[in-house]
């Protein structure tokens, strides 16, 4: 389980084609040690560490995992990914549970700035998706925790401050970009229980 709170990029070194997936290094910042079978959301997407040294971890990735998130378009060398590693028992919860299942692919439709050093943002989220989207609710993308400002249809805006723009990848996202997309895990709840109410 992630929080969503980004830890920073980390940076696409390597791509192999393999059996039903493909393998692929990430280099991480100078310091930060991975231990092999840990979980890393890497944009929102919960991967386990096969190989890690000098700063550079392996990862296998699914033909499920491609085809559902938009690492089967975007992956290469220099694609630069948010990372977090799986919360521990007792580490705080400062967004929202993210589970590192990503529900689709969303795209970035609009920038503009707000504020001051800001961005405000529209994305546009797959029609069976859209009700997932709650104003003043919470949504994952590329792995980040979000606040949803306001919703149109299966378009909505979200603001992102000068932090978020400068820790994370989204500050390297532009216009037309995907974004893997995870809903509110209450969201899909509800809806389940709700079925059972009817």
């Amino acid at each position: 389980m992630f929080s969503g709170i980004v830890e920073g990029r980390a940076e696409v070194v390597r791509v192999r084609d393999g059996e039903r997936g493909m393998r692929v290094e990430w280099k991480f910042p100078e310091g930060l040690t991975l231990e092999v079978g840990q979980s890393v959301a890497l944009d929102g997407v919960c991967l386990t560490v096969e190989r890690f040294a000098e700063g550079v971890a392996t990862f296998f990735l699914s033909d499920e995992t491609l085809g559902r998130t938009k690492f089967g378009e975007v992956l290469k060398p220099g694609y630069v990914s948010n990372y977090e590693r799986a919360l521990k028992v007792g580490d705080r919860l400062d967004g929202h549970i993210v589970l590192g299942h990503v529900d689709g692919v969303a795209r970035l439709t609009k920038v503009r700035d707000y504020g001051d050093g800001g961005k405000e943002w529209e994305v546009e989220v797959p029609e069976e998706l859209a009700r997932y989207v709650a104003e003043k609710g919470s949504v994952a993308l590329d792995g980040t925790s979000l606040t949803v400002n306001s919703v149109a249809g299966n378009r909505f805006v979200i603001r992102l401050v000068p932090h978020t723009l400068r820790i994370t990848a989204l500050g390297v996202r532009r216009e037309g970009e995907k974004l893997n997309f995870e809903a509110d895990v209450i969201a899909r709840y509800v809806e389940r229980l709700m079925e059972f109410m009817r």
